[in-house]
């Protein structure tokens, strides 16, 4: 395989007429990353992606792959390679000849184009599927086949526009370690579309969230989850609880429903400073009335609104009235020691310092 490449996008925008898809974001994707590309539909994720692959034009900045400018480059000359989403096989064409498809079309002779498209089925443990037709071939077997096509160019970077999504849920959690076992064992640059933020956090290195074209943030998965930039990143990669407040005299901070909080104490922010306290769903605790809520110094009443067994873990629904329910995950063990019934009261707290103050 060819050596892995930087990629860096320099003030990319762009324009389909009047709507700005991308709007002048900078990105540089170290060589060997695996880099996902992560946000809602229409936020710019999949432009940005096809704008690199060349099968996009750029309207404003610049491209690079390493050391060279491909913004106006052909596909065929960027180093890359792109596997579609919808994998894009031929269908009259057996798995040899599929992946052996751009060499081909490049005239290399038969035996070598084989040989080479062989030993990547391989790779892929599909050789024993070279003959077949991809309508003969599974789901999960289709995308080893599209990507061992991609690889066939020795590219330094490869393209995967939301390989997993059709996918049922089992074969994409297989298919999904063996991408990430896949890009360890190339040690090429890895970018991939997804709007699954499971997806994100497992597969990748560096996760890139946008947001109506701009990039809203972007580092390891487990800074972008434990430390959100903004309210919209908070939402999206999920997991917290965002509560409007406003502060009061720095220390403390007062709900939209009247109640006093603690904030932690590397806060420090204006008096009257409207704010969201962005609280982790796991980092909530559930106690009844009467009952000692521990060394959660903040609490809000409410009710139980939902219950949802997920195995390993219960996610309850909280109404209160100081903003959307509140999300709280409990362990399984810790929920089986003391269950909860619909419409129960019950106090959410959690300690000050769990808490994440953003002055949006």
């Amino acid at each position: 395989m060819a050596g892995a490449a930087d990629v860096e996008l320099v003030a990319v925008t762009k324009r389909y007429g009047a709507t700005v898809a991308v709007d002048g974001i900078n990105l540089r994707i170290p060589a060997g990353s695996y880099c996902c590309l992560l946000g809602p539909s229409g936020c710019g994720k999949t432009s940005t992606l096809r704008m690199i692959s060349g099968h996009e034009d750029v309207s404003e900045g610049d491209i690079l792959v390493g050391s060279r400018n491909i913004t106006d480059l052909p596909p065929a000359k960027r180093s890359t390679a792109m596997m579609f989403q919808s994998y894009a096989l031929f269908p009259h064409l057996d798995c040899v000849d599929n992946v052996a498809f751009s060499l081909t079309m490049k005239g290399v002779g038969r035996a070598e184009r084989r040989s080479r498209a062989m030993e990547l089925l391989g790779r892929m443990q599909m050789e024993a599927f070279a003959e077949r037709l991809p309508s003969q071939l599974s789901g999960g077997q289709q995308q080893r086949v599209a990507l061992a096509r991609a690889l066939i160019t020795d590219p330094g970077v490869l393209l995967l526009d939301e390989p997993l999504s059709a996918l049922d849920p089992f074969l994409r959690l297989k298919v999904r370690e063996e991408l990430k076992s896949l890009q360890a064992r190339l040690g090429i640059t890895f970018i991939h579309v997804t709007h699954s933020q499971e997806e994100a956090m497992a597969l990748a290195n560096l996760v890139v969230v946008m947001n109506r074209g701009r990039i809203e943030q972007m580092g390891a998965p487990e800074q972008v989850f434990s430390r959100p930039a903004s309210t919209f990143v908070a939402r999206f990669i999920g997991g917290y609880n965002l509560l409007p407040a406003r502060v009061d005299g720095g220390a403390g901070a007062v709900l939209s429903n009247g109640y006093h909080v603690r904030l932690p104490q590397r806060a420090a922010l204006a008096s009257d400073a409207r704010v969201h306290l962005a609280i982790r769903a796991d980092r909530l605790h559930l106690s009844v009335p009467g009952a000692a809520n521990g060394e959660m110094t903040c609490a809000v009443p409410g009710k139980v609104r939902t219950i949802e067994y997920l195995g390993l873990s219960v996610k309850i629904g909280v109404d209160i009235d100081a903003g959307d329910p509140l999300a709280v995950v409990l362990s399984e063990p810790h929920y089986a020691a003391a269950p909860l019934t619909l419409g129960q009261a019950v106090s959410a707290g959690w300690n000050p310092e769990d808490t994440l103050v953003m002055t949006e």
